[in-house]
């Protein structure tokens, strides 16, 4: 008996990752593009096990909006920048905070376990397995509302602080720590006032590092970190709140 099939929204670096565990699992995968009719698709496949949403992350509250209503309750994000008030809207949302890297002509690069929860949580754990690539279970919402922080903790505070220092997440820690302390703050702080709830800064620290000494030579300063800055201070000026070092990076770079 032929397996359920799984519709992946995105075929780039991180959708293709999944697609190949899910064949491998034997479920058939229908890639959808730019070019692709969803409604036409979502007539075909009223009903396909998941639908993958592995767009980036600007993308996906316009995608969000043109989704046929018969994938809605079916759908699994896996954005970086993530938090609940981004897929609010859904009954039934799966969700996987995202621990490994896929660059062009490179491996799979783990840094650590990849979180999951949801009604497909399952199954994109499985899918991960098949490729040799680690994932969990989490237990309930308000654990992967941790899980996603976190993520947003490490891509945040080593993408900012990078934009002063360069190097690697090791040489950040090791040679600006004071700095990388300030601004996983001050992105705490940002979190907090976006979720609306406290968090042990103790154990997010803690997760970061262990990130850290799961890929020590990962570059802190990616080419969207300019852009992470100033969706930083967008939210910040929203909530006014100070974080007066992410504003003094973004004044040395330029940034308004």
């Amino acid at each position: 008996m032929s397996k359920p099939p799984v519709v992946v929204i995105g075929i780039g670096e991180m959708g293709s990752v999944f697609a190949r565990g899910l064949l491998r699992l034997g479920h058939p995968v229908y890639p959808v593009t730019r070019d692709t009719d969803m409604e036409k698709l979502a007539a075909e496949l009223p009903e396909p096990a998941l639908v993958l949403v592995a767009v980036g992350e600007s993308a996906l509250q316009p995608l969000l909006a043109e989704i046929p209503a018969s994938w809605r309750d079916r759908l699994a994000l896996l954005q970086n920048e993530l938090l609940p008030a981004d897929y609010a809207d859904l009954k039934t949302p799966t969700v996987i905070s995202v621990w490994f890297e896929k660059k062009p002509g490179q491996d799979v690069k783990v840094l650590i376990p990849s979180p999951a929860y949801g009604p497909g949580a399952p199954l994109l754990i499985d899918a991960l397995a098949s490729l040799g690539i680690p994932a969990r279970e989490v237990a309930d919402a308000e654990t992967m509302t941790f899980e996603l922080v976190l993520k947003n903790l490490y891509i945040l505070t080593t993408n900012i602080a990078g934009l002063r220092t360069g190097g690697t997440v090791q040489e950040l820690w090791q040679k600006h720590q004071e700095l990388a302390q300030t601004v996983a703050n001050e992105v705490i702080d940002l979190q907090e006032a976006m979720t609306g709830r406290q968090f042990d800064r103790e154990a997010l620290l803690a997760g970061m590092l262990e990130a850290f000494d799961g890929d020590p030579e990962h570059r802190c300063m990616g080419r969207s970190a300019p852009a992470r800055l100033q969706r930083a201070l967008t939210h910040a000026d929203r909530y006014d709140l100070a974080v007066p070092t992410l504003r003094e990076i973004a004044n040395e770079q330029g940034i308004t």
